[in-house]
């Protein structure tokens, strides 16, 4: 009588397990976009999630103990001008996330330790490449900086997020749309599915296809393909009779797999989640309400299940959790944060141990956040294994480390061969680069602010070379000895540097007067030759007073706005101490300017601001 003997494995009472409803995000909008990745990316510090928004892309960065319901004016990055494909975390900076879109960019974004109170929308720097959309991302496992995109163009782009340079386009390896890319463990080589049906493995440096394999799965449905520890290649594919099947290959031989596997009937693309520590491959589709799981080892038949997690939800999406953001003293080998229509729900898989103390057997030495290349080094030829890290004393996430862009001199490089640039942040203030949008500047500034550098330079030259008074008298040039930094802009106007500050004033009784100022500072000017008919006359009582900014807004500032490069759209109306409103159809005697940027725009005496 024979015994059937039962492997033994450290890992094959595996369970899964859903957290508690306080323990879940809670009303999130998650995206109903019709592509294949995960919509989810996590990290030790962040989750973000792919979300639906109105007039664009946009994904919702959580700290992970923000938990509970979510607020549904909760801040969002938003910048894509078309859905967000794609989201991927940086392996060596918690704070770096990076995004493909419909609209064929790639961006990179710095999220802040803290919670914006508004919707980011600057990114560190825009990479634009792609002809069609980007729906795959990649970062390189050990060197600094290094992302992967591929898209709908058949490209594959390697980057120097760090400097915004193309560092490899390989643009002749696909015939047709890319269904996924990976990298094996220490970024020297990539495997790649297409939708010709055929498994690639590519030196990207060399620009070369290494080996392939025509038809690993027979159906027309995509793959996918991850490298695991051994050196093998495993994949999930679709059969001629459209049922899913899984496939472990060896790169040296692609004539006959080394395990090949057929599963169900359903349509849903198998995501698989390999963790090389434990050699455990975890497939999850979408439209499936469970969670398969294998062990892949050197025995045959080299791929053995292990067990199944089941809800009864399907999932929109699923994130996997590093290994360093676990919770090593709950014997907790892998966490998924599983997407509904609705909400994210964490799923913890454990082995079971009854002691609390340190497992040495299921934590082995894990890749830490530090790099172990950087990028030139790596474009150079050079390879390195990831950086470990031991999980004893637990793992306590790195605090917020600012990615910087640099440009290179731009007269050293020769004009670029083809339409590929970056756009950088680099020079944007702190606020942008922590991903922070800018303060808009106020309707309702203080008065008397402080003006740029550029607006001074234009109130202060004499810009003018003659000046006429009210009745159409040529006064000759105009005098820059008329007062400190005074320049004239026509009747009823001046304006006046004075300590720094630019105010306005105005023209009383033929004398130029600042208010508070002495009578030894008053400049005497020319009186009108008549009094008939004077736009002053009658207005005494608000000449000679400053003017302050008003609290209400034009509601046909439109037409009076005035663009400056580099500065946001700021108009005031200035009105009198006295209260009198300036600008308004059939109200004389009365005078402004509206500073913008670098241009001076001026109402003089009885124009209204429809006949500005």
């Amino acid at each position: 009588m024979s015994r059937r003997v039962v492997r033994q494995s450290k890992f094959r009472h595996v369970f899964g397990q859903a957290a508690k409803a306080d323990q879940s995000y809670e009303d999130i909008r998650v995206s109903k976009v019709t592509w294949d990745s995960s919509f989810c990316a996590v990290n030790p510090k962040f989750l973000a999630i792919i979300v639906e928004a109105g007039g664009g892309g946009a994904f919702i960065v959580l700290p992970l103990a923000k938990t509970g319901r979510v607020d549904k004016n909760y801040p969002l990055v938003t910048g894509h001008t078309a859905p967000v494909l794609d989201i991927d975390w940086c392996p060596h900076n918690d704070n770096v996330i990076a995004s493909a879109s419909d609209d064929t960019t790639v961006m990179v974004w710095q999220i802040p330790d803290y919670t914006p109170m508004r919707n980011i929308t600057e990114p560190i720097i825009t990479l634009e490449g792609h002809s069609k959309r980007v729906g795959i991302l990649c970062w390189h496992p050990t060197a600094r900086n290094v992302l992967l995109s591929a898209g709908g163009d058949n490209v594959i782009i390697i980057w120097n997020v760090g400097t915004g340079e193309v560092l490899l386009s390989l643009d002749d390896m696909h015939p047709d749309v890319i269904h996924s890319v990976c990298w094996n463990s220490n970024g020297s080589l990539l495997a790649t599915t297409c939708k010709d049906k055929t498994l690639r493995i590519i030196d990207p440096r060399k620009g070369q296809v290494v080996a392939e394999r025509f038809a690993a799965h027979e159906g027309m449905r995509p793959m996918r393909a991850v490298f695991t520890r051994q050196g093998h290649i495993f994949t999930t594919g679709f059969t001629r009779m459209s049922q899913r099947e899984l496939g472990l290959w060896d790169p040296n031989n692609f004539e006959e797999p080394v395990a090949l596997q057929e599963m169900d009937t359903s349509n849903g693309v198998l995501l698989p989640f390999y963790d090389p520590d434990s050699s455990i491959v975890y497939l999850c589709g979408k439209g499936d309400s469970s969670i398969r799981y294998f062990e892949i080892t050197d025995e045959p038949p080299f791929v053995h299940y292990l067990n199944t997690f089941s809800s009864k939800e399907p999932q929109r999406g699923m994130g996997f959790m590093p290994k360093r953001g676990l919770e090593v003293n709950k014997c907790e080998i892998a966490r998924f944060y599983k997407l509904h229509e609705r909400k994210c729900e964490p799923i913890v898989m454990t082995v079971p141990r009854k002691s609390d103390l340190f497992q040495d057997d299921l934590y082995p030495d894990t890749p830490g956040p530090e790099p172990a290349l950087e990028a030139d080094e790596w474009l150079s030829g050079q390879d390195a294994d990831p950086v470990l890290i031991s999980l004893r004393d637990g793992y306590v996430p790195p605090k917020h480390r600012e990615l910087r862009v640099t440009k290179r001199n731009i007269l050293d490089a020769r004009p670029p061969s083809g339409p590929r640039r970056s756009q950088s942040a680099s020079d944007a203030p702190l606020s942008v680069k922590c991903g922070l949008a800018p303060p808009r500047p106020s309707l309702h500034t203080p008065p008397y602010s402080p003006l740029p550098d550029t607006a001074s330079s234009l109130l202060c030259a004499p810009a003018a070379a003659h000046s006429r008074d009210s009745a159409g008298g040529d006064q000759g040039p105009s005098r820059a000895g008329a007062g400190p930094g005074a320049a004239h802009h026509g009747p009823g106007e001046h304006a006046v540097r004075a300590g720094g500050r630019h105010r306005l004033v105005q023209r009383a009784g033929g004398k130029l007067r600042t208010p508070g100022s002495p009578a030894g500072r008053e400049h005497p000017r020319p009186r009108p030759s008549s009094r008939s008919g004077t736009p002053d006359q009658g207005r005494g009582a608000g000449l000679g007073r400053e003017l302050r900014p008003s609290r209400e807004s034009w509601t046909n500032r439109a037409s009076q706005r005035l663009e400056s490069p580099g500065t946001r759209r700021a108009m005031c109306l200035f009105r009198d101490s006295a209260g009198a409103g300036l600008g308004k159809p059939g109200v004389t005697g009365t005078s402004a300017m509206v500073l913008h940027g670098e241009a001076v725009f001026s109402l003089s005496p009885g124009q209204s601001r429809g006949s500005a």
